[in-house]
């Protein structure tokens, strides 16, 4: 009795153990002939090299630049450069048939160009890569066996690695640098963000960022000297309603009347806990304005640039200019720029008026610069007055509530402070590593002190 029902016991075992071998062995198939679709089609794969002639046409900008074959009306994927031998890879704006020069929308490896025969290219592991000519990549989507069936440039400027089921492993949309699109948008804790470009010759982050923030839309100004970015701009017009959360902001566009007659533009909030949304009108071209960038200028200023491709020339209208040359129920003037009058200025109505000095306020002129420290001794320095002016972070950055005196000695203890601004109605005091551009104002209770040398 117990022989049999050993022997039971052992064969219900056996019968177990294959049937988990056979269901562990159809799993393996399966995920084997899984990774085996997602393989990239020796069809759908790429490899372009950066050499030959150069294009010839007018481009942002004034650099050179070679065209690849992948491209989407009005988008084209190019290499660039600005200075000899430091190539970008990009994605350029507009249409040959128009003189309007190229805008670059989409750039790839800002800060870190290639050279001459550097590579681009797509393989079978799914993974797109951007290489130097002795290999050495740089940059990538670290999408290497993710699933990635495919590669496309959309007629929306998105390009996007894809799935066999049309989902999308990696968009360029996920990646901007200080542009973007219509339909792109920025997403809350900085996964998105727009960074300016250094200057018009040098393709590096510059000092200048747009990010989308739990209630606001902010922008902030980086500088050497300061070790954190300062709010120079926020609006309430583009930020959360009371109780709501942002979650993301995007570019939009859409005709507002049936016959077309008016399109708007605007940048629409969307609220992750109360579904809310809405956002303001930026502009209300009359014409179909889908083919629109926003870009985050290397100064920090923020532009609406619309392609109208009806005429032959000038097609780009600038239809949106946040920083205004005429005062705004709604935005700031050019004078809330923090570079507007250079490394120290005062601005009134837009304009650099005045060149702040121990003598009084002196005319004007781009090489205007406050005298440097040989030494951070109290001793070795002392305070000069400006009355009227405001900081430009002295309107978005709290400050510090302290008495006058306290707002010296706290900027005479730091080497970095070059001067303190201090609203005396409301005993606010602020540190300043830049000095930068001073707004004009009427209340003569603003005041700036500002270190110079005893000799």
């Amino acid at each position: 009795m117990s022989s049999s029902s050993s022997s039971s016991s052992s064969s219900s075992s056996s019968s177990s153990s294959s049937l988990a071998g056979s269901f562990l062995f159809l799993l393996f198939l399966s995920a084997f002939s899984c990774i085996a679709q997602s393989v990239v089609p020796p069809s759908e794969t790429f490899r372009f090299v950066n050499e030959g002639e150069f294009g010839p046409f007018i481009v942002e900008y004034d650099g050179n630049y070679r065209v690849l074959s992948i491209g989407t009306a009005p988008f084209q994927l190019a290499f660039y450069n600005t200075t000899p031998n430091a190539y970008t890879l990009a994605l350029r704006m507009a249409t040959t048939r128009s003189e309007s020069l190229f805008r670059w929308v989409w750039e790839a490896n800002r800060g870190r160009p290639v050279g001459e025969n550097a590579t681009f290219s797509l393989g079978t592991d799914g993974n797109l890569v951007l290489a130097d000519a002795d290999g050495t990549i740089a940059w990538q989507t670290n999408t290497a066996n993710k699933g990635v069936v495919g590669f496309k440039l959309l007629s929306n400027g998105n390009m996007v690695l894809h799935d066999s089921k049309g989902n999308f492993i990696w968009q360029s949309f996920d990646s901007p640098t200080d542009t973007l699109l219509v339909g792109q948008s920025l997403r809350l804790g900085g996964v998105t963000k727009l960074v300016s470009r250094a200057s018009e010759k040098v393709n590096a982050n510059g000092a200048y960022s747009l990010v989308l923030e739990p209630k606001r839309v902010a922008l902030y100004f980086k500088s050497p000297n300061s070790f954190n970015p300062l709010v120079y701009f926020t609006s309430s017009f583009i930020s959360a309603s009371k109780n709501g959360i942002l979650a993301n902001a995007t570019l939009t566009s859409s005709p507002e009347t049936d016959e077309n007659f008016a399109w708007i533009l605007d940048f629409s909030l969307k609220e992750s806990n109360t579904g809310f949304g809405g956002g303001p009108i930026l502009a209300r071209p009359k014409y179909n304005s889908t083919l629109t960038f926003l870009r985050l200028g290397i100064d920090g200023t923020v532009k609406l640039f619309t392609f109208y491709n009806k005429v032959d020339n000038g097609a780009w209208e600038e239809t949106f200019t946040m920083f205004k040359r005429e005062p705004s129920f709604l935005w700031d003037t050019e004078c809330q720029l923090p570079e507007r009058c250079g490394s120290f200025g005062v601005c009134e109505d837009s304009q650099c008026v005045a060149c702040p000095s121990p003598n009084g306020l002196l005319g004007w002129s781009k090489n205007c610069e406050a005298k440097k420290l040989a030494s951070c001794k109290p001793s070795d320095f002392h305070y000069y007055k400006i009355e009227g002016v405001d900081h430009f972070m002295s309107k978005f950055n709290k400050g510090d509530k302290v008495k006058e005196a306290d707002c010296e000695k706290k900027c005479s203890r730091d080497c970095k402070c070059l001067g303190y601004f201090y609203h005396r109605e409301v005993s606010r005091c602020w540190i300043a590593n830049d000095l930068l551009t001073l707004t004009k104002v009427s209340n003569s209770s603003h005041v700036g002190f500002i270190k110079t040398p005893n000799k």
